[in-house]
């Protein structure tokens, strides 16, 4: 059954069968990302240059459908009109194309935005607080750091707001484990400061009783 939809149909006519246009150049927008502009190349196989998706017809039909690799494979053959094994028949049930990979990249997106927003914030106010009074004191390793990752995380933050649909992709899978780390140490630094304060609020009512 998977022999007979490889050596029959292609990738470009299923995704033209099921709706998606694909231009002269064999480009399309992906279906599985938030694709404006199209990114997706499309031939006897399929590969799409900002997320990463690749497969054959039956791969798509699988992705696009939400349907396993043999359910898809009766698919094609059926709506193509090829014959197969019957034994191995199973009844296809129609479902929606399948949207969780979209839901995920906007996620992943919305999130290292979060982060990294957050950790700008708190590299410009690192810039002020840990700045040198004077020019013979030692700088502070958190001003040395504003300095170094400021524009950069700046740099980042309108990429994701302005960039392509390939920049963006690749930015999130390039910098996904940094902004895990950046996520853990802004934790880390909340508690710290949540314990200061706490600490320093004890001190404060402990003097007021001994006044």
């Amino acid at each position: 059954m998977f022999d007979t939809v490889r050596e029959n149909v292609t990738a470009r006519q299923a995704f033209e069968n099921y709706g998606i246009k694909v231009n002269r150049y064999g480009m399309c927008c992906c279906p599985f990302h938030s694709d404006k502009h199209p990114s997706m190349k499309v031939d006897t196989r399929y590969y799409c240059f900002g997320c990463g998706e690749k497969g054959d017809a039956v791969d798509f039909v699988s992705k696009y459908f939400g349907l396993g690799l043999k359910d898809s494979a009766i698919k094609i053959c059926e709506d193509f009109h090829l014959s197969y094994d019957e034994k191995s028949y199973v009844p296809v049930q129609k479902t929606e194309p399948k949207k969780s990979l979209l839901l995920k990249f906007e996620e992943s997106e919305k999130h290292v935005y979060r982060v990294l927003s957050d950790y700008l914030h708190l590299l410009k106010k690192w810039k002020i607080e840990y700045a040198p009074r004077d020019v013979n004191d030692e700088w502070h390793p958190y001003f040395c750091e504003a300095l170094k990752e400021t524009d950069h995380v700046e740099y980042l933050l309108d990429t994701l707001l302005n960039g392509d649909i390939s920049d963006r992709a690749f930015l999130i899978a390039d910098y996904g484990r940094r902004t895990i780390e950046i996520e853990r140490r802004l934790k880390e630094l909340g508690s710290r400061d949540k314990e200061e304060n706490i600490g320093s609020g004890r001190a404060d009512r402990k003097r007021e009783i001994c006044i």
